[in-house]
């Protein structure tokens, strides 16, 4: 192999938007403002020719100035090794575990010598590859660090006893019961396994980078550092890297939608999605429909096919071609009543442009990670509808400890949320009543925050500065011992 003049970082990207997205976002960083050289090699749920079908409506990221190198692995077909019973984290797991011979062929075909290899949270069992050609090697989390500090903590429980209360962390807020990740409910499930597993394998990575910044999770990322209790479980370098989110491309509104926005007051618009993989039941669209209607409020609605107890259905379930009757789900002339006040777009939707726009002043989101922080970044308070992975424990993270959300009485994973309930809490963020100019001025704080996060004194540029200075000595190591 030949040795780069920069080092040359390998991110692996689970499968999904939700995972490619953030390390996208690590590698225009490492390219852009410290001049590595970056491949993000991809896993895909289903056969795909190039990296265009990893993203909706070929809304492709630009890679034509060569920032960074996206290579598509063949795909694999692991499905004989599931079982029907099998929830998310056991599928993601087995499916990339049968990507690791091809990731090992081609870290060993490369032209230069990889110096640091960067996995997220199904891809740990790769880490040993690292080992193979003595590169650096980090897990890098999408989400926060809260979630960090409880995946860490789950080997500690006691697998023989089913979890029936909150769940203590040592310096850090304790997370509620029914905020707890699922796979802890259930010791006899496999998921429980994988989880216990991918927390295991964090603890033999060199650091972890996560997706978030030291003014906005102060207390998690002084314990992750400093409480005794956790070094004593978990006793490696956590950088704060966030946040990462995909940059705002006006063109990609399109003219009409743009056109729509730019009619609508300032913060008057409510914008509604549920991620990549949410999904909501049939009953729970029509009380959606309904509450948006009945709040008299402007909305934008990224609307897919109801599916039946399966709120992550969008990720193994093909939805291609079920676009063209969309509206089929939706109460009778609802179209016609609201079609003054709100637009409603099938499939997928420009995220990051609409929340950009001054016209949008709220967001009903599943709560996904990048969803949140795209949220925070503009500015916009979030009525939190988690459904699936931590979602729930970021919901729990904007509402309780930000102050920039509200969330239903009921959780949306154990029963269907009303119309009143839905158009009282639109009309809250939208109207800012004094609860919502609250919210409203309490999230424009932590845009700030984000935008200083990225300054030189700031948390993610030294933490960048310090994962930079670590990759050049490596690369300094691996030259030596070649010479």
């Amino acid at each position: 192999m030949i040795f780069p003049t920069k080092p040359h970082v390998v991110l692996l990207a689970s499968p999904g938007l939700g995972h490619l997205i953030p390390m996208i976002g690590l590698a225009t960083r490492l390219t852009k403002h410290h001049g590595f050289h970056v491949t993000i090699f991809v896993v895909t749920m289903e056969p795909g020719p190039n990296k265009h079908n990893l993203l909706p409506n070929n809304q492709s990221y630009n890679t034509s100035q060569d920032l960074y190198n996206l290579v598509v692995l063949p795909y694999v077909d692991s499905s004989a090794q599931m079982g029907l019973t099998d929830k998310i984290m056991t599928r993601l797991s087995i499916m990339m575990r049968g990507y690791i011979p091809t990731l090992r062929a081609e870290l060993g075909s490369m032209q230069h010598n990889p110096t640091l290899l960067v996995v997220d949270l199904f891809g740990t069992e790769f880490l040993s590859l690292a080992n193979e050609f003595n590169m650096i090697k980090y897990v890098y989390i999408p989400s926060n660090a809260w979630f960090l500090a409880e995946t860490i903590c789950v080997p500690l429980l006691d697998k023989q006893v089913k979890h029936e209360g909150p769940l203590n962390i040592s310096g850090c807020k304790r997370v509620e019961y029914d905020d707890i990740l699922d796979p802890v409910f259930d010791p006899g499930n496999r998921d429980y396994d994988v989880y216990v597993s991918i927390a295991l394998d964090i603890g033999t990575a060199d650091g972890v980078l996560v997706n978030t910044w030291e003014q906005l999770e102060p207390k998690t990322l002084f314990s992750l550092k400093n409480n005794n209790i956790l070094r004593e479980i978990f006793n490696k370098p956590v950088y704060p890297v966030g946040p990462l989110v995909r940059p705002v491309r006006p063109e990609c509104l399109g003219g009409e939608l743009l056109e729509w926005l730019d009619e609508q007051p300032k913060d008057s618009v409510l914008y509604v999605s549920f991620g990549s993989g949410g999904t909501l039941s049939s009953q729970q669209t029509i009380e959606l429909a309904w509450g948006l209607e009945m709040s008299q409020q402007r909305f934008i609605w990224v609307l897919r096919p109801p599916i039946e107890h399966d709120v992550a259905g969008a990720l193994f379930h093909a939805m291609d071609g079920q676009d063209k009757n969309i509206t089929q789900y939706l109460p009778p002339g609802f179209m016609t009543r609201t079609r003054n006040s709100g637009k409603v777009i099938p499939m997928w939707a420009p995220q990051t442009e609409i929340l950009a726009h001054s016209s949008v002043g709220g967001f009903l989101s599943h709560c996904g990670w990048n969803s949140t922080l795209e949220s925070l970044v503009n500015g916009v308070p979030i009525i939190a509808w988690p459904l699936y992975a931590e979602q729930n424990m970021n919901a729990a993270l904007v509402e309780e400890d930000l102050g920039v959300a509200i969330r239903p009485k009921v959780l949306p994973t154990k029963g269907v949320v009303g119309r009143e309930e839905i158009m009282e809490m639109i009309n809250k963020i939208i109207e800012e009543d004094d609860d919502g100019v609250k919210m409203r001025a309490r999230v424009k704080e932590v845009q700030e925050n984000a935008i200083k996060a990225y300054t030189i004194e700031g948390s993610t540029w030294k933490s960048f500065g310090q994962v930079a200075n670590n990759c050049e000595n490596r690369l300094k190591e691996q030259r030596a011992k070649a010479t």
